[in-house]
């Protein structure tokens, strides 16, 4: 067992670097007295099947397009946060006597994880973190528990390793989420009594985080994403993968492309949407949210966050957590509000700088 120093307070500047399961993206931000600037970006697409559902199966593909993109990007940085998702991730609240030292606490998490990991401890990653008295009694605390099987870890510390960098957070993607949802919720009113739906549609797969009073109650991973656009384009006007992304973001397709495919897809995403809520609904307290954040490469979908609205009754918006940041001189303003819906995980990590 290992601890993974999810909860380290880092003071020193790292770049967030988000492993998706088409791309690579990279975030560099820096403190602007009380806000932040965006110093530089960059996004590139990694090749087919090197991530699969965001488990890497070619380290050394990923390796050499994490280096490339450094390289182009300039990126002087040498310290990277990352994260795993979800679905690997274990997590559980157990309460400890407030007595005890953080070595204690670390001592006797690790003689009694076998009660909460369901996995070897020698092959989990492990970390805690104190968040508040507990309701159990006097003197007792609350101790948020995250495990994750070793290999996930390690697999992503060598890609960076590989590229000439030193990994020096593993944090999880919905904490990544909750951290980054705390620079929109001012756009929200009385965000800290809302419960807010973030769905972040990438390329293969679907997260959804709900968050009340601003911090993560419930997260769920599904197999939906742009990918299924894609393949629906390249079907219907036999083009290639390549040619079919490429057209999908640079235009030129035929007139009826927009009201055959285009807008079919966009009324999958609200039943993909709507499947999701349910399932939420169906397995806790809850029975409504407040309001949908939609994050992801298809966030970026002119007209999309209407037709959710629509669909589902519930005010939606598309995330750009870079709306009150300032930007340096090499960051293309363009492109960064084109790209800012895929980029929630990358700025959680990158914030990860200012602990």
């Amino acid at each position: 067992m290992g601890i993974l120093n999810l909860f380290k307070k880092k003071t020193t500047p790292v770049i967030g670097l988000d492993v998706s399961s088409s791309s690579i993206k990279l975030l560099e931000l820096s403190k602007q007295g009380s806000g932040y600037r965006v110093e530089n970006y960059a996004v590139r697409a990694l090749p087919v099947n090197a991530v699969v559902e965001k488990n890497i199966n070619d380290a050394d593909a990923v390796a050499q397009t994490l280096r490339s993109l450094i390289s182009s990007s300039k990126i002087k940085l040498k310290d990277v946060a990352l994260a795993v998702s979800g679905a690997s991730v274990i997590t559980k609240v157990i309460d400890m006597s407030d007595e005890l030292t953080e070595d204690d606490m670390e001592a006797q998490i690790a003689i009694e994880a076998d009660q909460y990991i369901p996995f070897p401890l020698e092959e989990v990653a492990l970390d805690f973190d104190v968040i508040g008295p507990s309701s159990t009694g006097a003197n007792r605390v609350d101790v948020l528990i995250t495990a994750c099987r070793r290999e996930n870890v390690e697999i992503r510390e060598s890609i960076v390793q590989m590229a000439d960098l030193t990994p020096k957070i593993i944090d999880v993607e919905a904490y990544t989420v909750e951290r980054t949802f705390a620079l929109i919720k001012d756009r929200f009113d009385d965000a800290d009594d809302q419960v807010v739906a973030v769905l972040d549609i990438g390329a293969t797969m679907t997260t959804l985080n709900i968050l009340v009073d601003g911090k993560t109650v419930y997260t769920r991973e599904q197999l939906f994403g742009g990918k299924q656009l894609t393949e629906e384009i390249q079907r219907r006007y036999g083009l290639s993968a390549e040619e079919a992304g490429r057209a999908k973001k640079e235009g030129g397709l035929p007139d009826d492309y927009e009201s055959e495919v285009l807008e079919p897809f966009k009324d999958s995403v609200a039943q993909q949407i709507t499947r999701s809520l349910q399932f939420f609904f169906s397995s806790t307290q809850y029975d409504d949210v407040d309001f949908i954040v939609l994050a992801g490469g298809v966030a970026s979908l002119d007209g999309l966050s209407n037709i959710i609205e629509e669909k589902l009754g519930t005010p939606a918006m598309v995330a750009n957590p870079f709306a009150d940041m300032s930007t340096s001189g090499r960051v293309n303003d363009e492109a960064l509000l084109e790209d800012a819906p895929s980029l929630l995980v990358a700025a959680g990590l990158a914030l990860r700088s200012f602990e």
